[in-house]
């Protein structure tokens, strides 16, 4: 990755409008990666644009992103280009007049060709895309030769990354500033709950320690 603090990794990344709130460091962009749960990807298919949620997980200098191989969407991104967002609202921000209503956010945005990996890459891609979610891998049951053969996993760099991200008060009309109507923050705090077992699950199974220590952790601190 080439971007420092205040440059753009690209053209096509540049933050144009809100840039004091734009973003361009590495470091900065994978703190707000580590900390989201879904990411937006969008691509071009035959039958036209769609942008579909998806679980992710960071692996050095790419993003994974992985399902069935009959999911159109992913076929279409192979090779192709694609951008991928993932967004983190961390509170509400309620100005004195509606329209100057807004969020507190953290934002990256990720525009590249997507790869698909081969098969002999799928199984160390498909445990980070699990670990940053739950880290079970080591202590559920292994994936099958069915489970590989079913799903692919395609990788987009993180060359071209950019970030931006809002936090503070609502910035007011002067005029507003005295007026009668209440302004601030409603911050946004989401954490894990305590694991709820499946309504099958054989008597005495004991929650994975990976599972356990969610229970009370927010999967987007820092808001």
């Amino acid at each position: 990755m080439t971007a420092d603090d205040h440059t753009a990794p690209s053209e096509r990344t540049t933050v144009r409008r809100g840039r004091d709130r734009a973003v361009y460091a590495p470091d900065a962009i994978r703190e707000i990666l580590a900390a989201g749960v879904v990411a937006h990807v969008g691509v071009e298919t035959p039958t036209g644009p769609i942008v579909l949620p998806m679980a992710y997980g960071v692996r050095d200098d790419e993003i994974l992103l992985h399902g069935g191989v009959a999911n159109a969407m992913l076929r279409g991104a192979d090779s192709a280009e694609v951008c991928v967002t993932v967004t983190l609202v961390d509170g509400l921000v309620v100005a004195r007049s509606p329209l100057h209503n807004s969020m507190n956010y953290r934002s990256v945005v990720i525009r590249g060709r997507a790869t698909r990996l081969p098969d002999a890459d799928k199984v160390p891609a498909l445990r980070v895309i699990n670990d940053h979610l739950a880290a079970i891998w080591d202590t559920a049951r292994p994936p099958s030769d069915t489970d590989l053969r079913q799903t692919m996993v395609v990788s987009v760099p993180l060359a071209e990354a950019s970030a931006k991200v809002r936090t503070g008060d609502p910035i007011d009309d002067e005029a507003d500033v005295t007026g009668p109507h209440w302004a601030g923050v409603v911050p946004l705090i989401t954490a894990w709950g305590e694991p709820c077992p499946a309504a099958d699950l054989i008597e005495g199974t004991p929650v994975p320690e990976a599972v356990a220590a969610m229970a009370g952790t927010g999967p987007n601190p820092g808001g």
